[in-house]
């Protein structure tokens, strides 16, 4: 049987919200389960109705979308949920702040219907939403001077630690690239590509693969615009 993704909706635009919500409520195997208008009441609908996944708004009162996705992701008893950040612009450099809080990908909201329902799907099943294209463009842009900060949960120093070819599956990572194209690339196994970026994660103390990336640009693992770069 297959199990039901538990959405909550946090965007301060009621049509926006009503909208998101009769696309979600009318596909099979998942539900909306809260509606939020800022960012605290996003953090604690994510806690009282089980959420698996928090589609979370950029720029909301009260409290902002970065700062709500930041409790969520170091609330331990919140580790299981899952959050998509929404923008207008797929050039807010805001989204680099929100991947650096914990945040699973984004998408712009004039995306496709079906692009929000397969994202909900990507990051609820564990994956990032990272695509080759915006995706790395942004972080390239955005990290080209990075502030010499890390994710709070990263711990680059211990990049050392990872051998020769977890190394190279991190830069392809960095890249954008799922578990099958990496596994491609370097004549792997899906699985055994699942379990390198398991441990580089473990390694790490990244939350997902986007603070991976994060952390593969601010460590200098890879130069943007580089070799190896976006």
């Amino acid at each position: 049987m297959t199990e039901v993704i538990r959405v909550v909706l946090a965007d301060d635009q009621h049509l926006v919200r009503s909208a998101f919500a009769m696309l979600i409520t009318a596909t099979p195997h998942m539900e909306v389960v809260g509606e939020a208008c800022h960012g605290g009441e996003a953090v604690e609908l994510a806690r009282t109705a089980r959420a698996d996944v928090v589609v979370m708004d950029i720029r909301m009162p009260r409290l902002d979308g970065i700062e709500a996705t930041r409790r969520i992701a170091s609330d331990e008893d919140l580790a299981g949920v899952k959050v998509l950040v929404l923008t207008t612009y797929d050039t807010d450099e805001h989204i680099i702040e929100a991947l650096r809080a914990g945040a699973s990908g984004f998408l712009v909201k004039d995306t496709r219907p079906q692009d929000l329902l397969d994202a909900i799907r990507t990051v609820a099943a564990g994956e990032a939403l990272l695509s080759p294209g915006p995706t790395a463009r942004l972080i390239e842009r955005v990290l080209r001077h990075p502030p010499g900060t890390v994710p709070a949960t990263g711990r680059p120093g211990a990049l050392g630690e990872l051998s020769p070819r977890e190394r190279e599956v991190l830069t392809l990572v960095a890249r954008g690239l799922n578990n099958t194209e990496i596994a491609d690339a370097l004549v792997l196994s899906p699985l055994t590509a699942k379990t390198h970026v398991s441990r580089i994660m473990g390694k790490l103390g990244a939350r997902d693969r986007a603070q991976l990336v994060v952390l593969a640009y601010e460590s200098g693992l890879i130069v943007p615009g580089g070799p190896g770069g976006a």
